[in-house]
């Protein structure tokens, strides 16, 4: 899927990752759709992108595009986990960008949500209230949201089980989502609080 501005400079795309397995086993790690989602968050002086994964078939064009974007401003590449790093170094060489997640280097609408022993970052972007996760919350055609299996949290070494990681996530609730862009599955686009909230029940 190309750039699709969702809301006044924030952006999705999607596009196929090289590591994904055709033949995954059901319900294992492995076990997730080919196409992964990536935002690009604009303000008057940055541009944020989270876990951005350039489309090989359409390089020329996708690079166009964000280097429009990036023009002129400050460029940041956010992962929310190891696995998630895709094309950040292309994103470093071709602009020079801030890679840091600490609070202090981002900009004052971007904020990092570490969670604790579950081996992942989310992203709060509160100007167009979204929720960027990485693996810990994936979405459905259906409009649903629930939460990574547990073959996804047992390499870390907490041990953390998907009740601990609903629990680890309760706070999120006190953010007013309205949308939740998940990098596996298809994003809420509304009412994103509600939705995080019945994967969470």
């Amino acid at each position: 899927m190309p750039p699709t501005e969702l809301r006044t400079g924030l952006w999705r795309w999607s596009a196929p990752h090289p590591g994904w397995h055709e033949n995954a086993v059901a319900g294992s790690s492995a076990d997730w759709p080919r196409e992964v989602g990536c935002a690009l968050y604009e303000t008057s002086d940055a541009a944020v992108f989270i876990d951005p994964l350039a489309p090989a078939g359409e390089a020329p064009t996708f690079w166009r595009w964000a280097d429009l974007r990036c023009a002129e401003k400050a460029v940041h590449v956010l992962t929310t986990l190891g696995f998630h790093r895709r094309s950040r170094d292309a994103f470093v060489e071709r602009y020079g960008a801030i890679t840091t997640r600490a609070r202090r280097s981002l900009p004052t609408s971007v904020e990092s949500l570490p969670l604790r022993g579950a081996g992942e970052t989310m992203f709060w972007l509160s100007e167009p209230r979204a929720l960027v996760p990485g693996d810990r919350i994936i979405g459905s055609d259906d409009g649903r949201l629930s939460l990574c299996p547990q073959s996804w949290l047992d390499y870390l070494p907490s041990r953390i089980t998907v009740s601990g990681l609903r629990a680890l996530m309760a706070p999120l609730l006190e953010l007013p989502i309205e949308a939740v862009l998940v990098s596996h599955g298809e994003p809420v686009l509304t009412g994103g609080k509600e939705a995080l909230a019945r994967a969470l029940a």
